[in-house]
């Protein structure tokens, strides 16, 4: 998070990233390749049983000016423009889907020791504003995230969340879907040499009084292999081996199993990433 609190996306994040980051049951290549004018070309597959997803994107940096664009398999283009440092912790970001001009959106980063601030609003006549804010120190941080539909004139989002940082553990709390989820989360680095690390999130919803649970740890095997696995209170368990086998490009297996239902076949993914 740097000196400041960070953004409000960034509460609970490294217990998500735990629990959640790169497990897949999907099949997934990524290969990327630059230009000789430093343009970042990136191409994507994804197979989703007999669904394959492919898109193409290219980054361009030019000083504090970054340009993305993607094109996918279904002709939609993504273009973001990012400017970063326009002033001492200042970032604008603007975005548009083509053919739908309306997800046209500006948003502007604003971050300082003590708060973090994100807003963004959509370019047509009714939008959407979103606005986020984080006060707080890099130890403890105080934040909501709400959401405003000037057509309809009502929230549609409401969050809040607390986060307490100190040197090797990480506990956040956050309150979800207007109020109607509560969920708190634990990260707890156990060893920094070999990266190994546990995690836990338990959610409450109040609506339907159900609780979810997810467990999960890390482990470096060596410099460049990991492995994690989580499993939850509906036995789920998943787990994964990702090893670097060149600089940047990385190799992953995934596997799931229903524990409460063995004679279900396991999942598998894989996922194949490419960077020269």
């Amino acid at each position: 998070m740097g000196k400041g609190p960070g953004l409000y996306s960034d509460i609970g994040k490294k217990a998500r990233d735990l629990l959640y980051r790169d497990y897949q049951t999907d099949h997934k290549f990524t290969i990327t390749t630059y230009s000789p004018t430093g343009v970042a070309i990136t191409s994507s597959g994804l197979k989703k049983g007999d669904l394959f997803l492919a898109d193409v994107s290219t980054q361009l940096k030019n000083k504090n000016i970054t340009t993305d664009i993607k094109v996918d398999t279904n002709s939609n283009l993504l273009a973001t423009v990012t400017v970063d440092e326009a002033a001492p912790g200042l970032k604008t970001i603007f975005s548009c889907r083509i053919p739908d001009q309306s997800s046209a959106k500006m948003e502007v980063q604003y971050l300082h020791d003590y708060t973090g601030i994100c807003t963004s609003v959509g370019l047509t006549a009714n939008p959407i504003v979103n606005f986020s804010g984080v006060l707080g120190t890099n130890v403890l941080a105080l934040g909501t995230d709400v959401s405003f539909d000037t057509k309809v004139g009502a929230f549609t989002k409401f969050c809040a969340g607390l986060s307490f940082t100190n040197a090797d553990l990480i506990a956040s709390l956050n309150l979800n879907d207007k109020g109607d989820a509560l969920s708190a989360s634990y990260y707890h680095i156990v060893s920094p040499l070999t990266n190994t690390a546990v995690g836990a999130e338990v959610t409450h919803s109040f609506s339907t009084d159900e609780n979810t649970i997810t467990v999960g740890t890390q482990h470096q095997l060596d410099p460049l292999t990991t492995v994690k696995a989580r499993v939850n209170n509906y036995g789920k368990a998943t787990a994964l081996i990702q090893h670097e086998w060149r600089p940047k490009s990385l190799f992953t297996i995934s596997g799931e199993v229903d524990t409460k239902a063995v004679d279900k076949s396991a999942k598998f993914g894989l996922a194949l990433a490419l960077k020269p």
